[in-house]
């Protein structure tokens, strides 16, 4: 448990190859057990950060212990969430979406509130070149959803 809060500590690490490694660290056990799990309110408190790297670590973490959730955690932040369909940083958005079939596959009672989000969603506030790539990864996670 030791080194999982480190690893946890490590995800606001300035530097960032550390800190991506602590999120690979993480992401690896939560597809492996609970143990990540007890760090949910962790991962949500980091969709509020102001640094865009934290929020898209947060928002990974938050897909892969969706199989964890017995306590319906995702459900409570499930609004906040959704926001980063259209975070302020185009990469934040398009990992946002490309991690959201994980939660609809393990949280059943959320999809339709991802899909209402997904076409909710307004790519045209991105740069032209960024738009049509968030456009695809919403296609093909609507897809992806629909065939759960």
């Amino acid at each position: 448990m030791e080194e999982i809060y480190n690893w946890v500590q490590g995800l606001m690490d300035s530097d960032n190859k550390k800190a991506y490694q602590c999120l690979k660290l993480l992401e690896n056990e939560s597809y492996q057990s609970d143990a990540v799990y007890p760090f949910f309110n962790v991962f949500a408190d980091m969709l509020d950060n102001e640094n865009s790297y934290i929020r898209t670590r947060g928002i990974i973490l938050i897909s892969v212990n969706a199989q964890w959730d017995s306590d319906h955690k995702i459900d409570e932040i499930i609004d906040k969430y959704l926001k980063h369909i259209t975070d302020d940083k185009p990469i934040t958005a398009r990992q946002c979406i490309k991690v959201l079939p994980i939660i609809a596959k393990y949280k059943p009672d959320l999809r339709q509130d991802i899909l209402n989000a997904l076409h909710r969603a307004h790519p045209t506030r991105y740069k032209e070149s960024m738009q049509s790539l968030v456009v695809k990864d919403i296609q093909k996670c609507v897809n992806n959803i629909q065939k759960l």
